[in-house]
């Protein structure tokens, strides 16, 4: 289990080490590979456990390369540009069990905590299987102490310790992120936390 002067090592903050080693033996993250895949992804997605809410200020340019279908012109995206609420509750309407853009429900439930959980049915499933209420109380996916277990369920939900075990980090990444964006990032890291807590 990581302790805080190994997480020092890889420049990430003491307060995660009892939120990880509770989350590891919890979900059975059990050997140093697993851990390792596991803070090395988790690391990727959010920042090396530093920013747990995903950004979405983006300008006009960029909304219309993202999400072509929904800014379809740069007049469409200058509407949004720059407001990252207003984005959200677009982008994350009507998907993942989101009401429509005027429900909020997009930003409520935007990309949160070390593995950018998103969408109201993935708060909701997340939240069932670690006890809290997390569609009533969606800032709590934005904390540590519930952004660990999160991420456990998730990867515990997707079998990731097989990927993990079997060295298979494109595979971990594709479940991951759905593709493989920042693949060569994320085997270092996964590789650098390994190492310090074999």
């Amino acid at each position: 289990m990581p302790s805080a002067s190994q997480l020092q090592r890889l420049n990430i903050a003491p307060e995660w080490a009892d939120p990880l080693t509770e989350t590891f033996q919890r979900f059975g993250i059990n050997t140093a590979i697993q851990q390792g895949a596991f803070i090395g992804q988790c690391g990727h997605e959010c920042a090396n456990f530093r920013v747990l809410e995903e950004n979405l200020n983006y300008r006009a340019a960029t909304l219309m390369k993202l999400w072509p279908k929904r800014f379809p012109t740069l007049d469409v995206a200058n509407q949004y540009a720059g407001n990252a609420r207003k984005i959200a509750n677009n982008v994350y309407s009507n998907r993942m069990g989101n009401r429509d853009e005027k429900s909020g429900d997009g930003w409520r439930f935007r990309g949160s905590g070390i593995c950018q959980l998103t969408g109201h049915d993935n708060f909701y499933h997340a939240g069932k299987a670690i006890g809290v209420d997390l569609v009533a109380n969606p800032d709590l996916a934005r904390t540590p102490k519930y952004a660990a277990p999160i991420a456990g369920w998730f990867w515990q939900a997707h079998n990731c310790d097989k990927y993990a075990t079997a060295k298979d980090y494109n595979g971990l990444t594709k479940v991951i992120n759905g593709g493989l964006f920042g693949a060569e990032e994320r085997i270092v890291l996964m590789n650098k936390a390994e190492g310090v807590l074999f």
